[in-house]
């Protein structure tokens, strides 16, 4: 199952995938597109840990979450 983080700041929103680099043994951490993850999300193949970095805040939202907490943490979109 992919993992992907949802950042919450100040100026707005973005999501993050880790990368590990297997040859020179370390994490790469991109940006990726909210699409990417929706699509992912819905097909029950990814999980979302959303942080808010204000308050440092970390939750985890999977396919099995209540309905009202992935409307509440992810958006409408994720639903269905």
């Amino acid at each position: 199952m992919n993992r992907y983080t949802k950042v919450n700041t100040l100026k707005g929103t973005y999501y993050t995938k880790d990368y590990e680099k297997k040859k020179k043994n370390m994490i790469k951490i991109r940006k990726v597109l909210e699409e990417t993850v929706r699509k992912f999300f819905k097909n029950r193949d990814a999980e979302v840990l959303v942080y808010f970095e204000e308050t440092e805040k970390e939750i985890l939202i999977t396919p099995d979450s209540p309905p009202e907490d992935i409307k509440k943490y992810l958006g409408e979109k994720f639903l269905g």
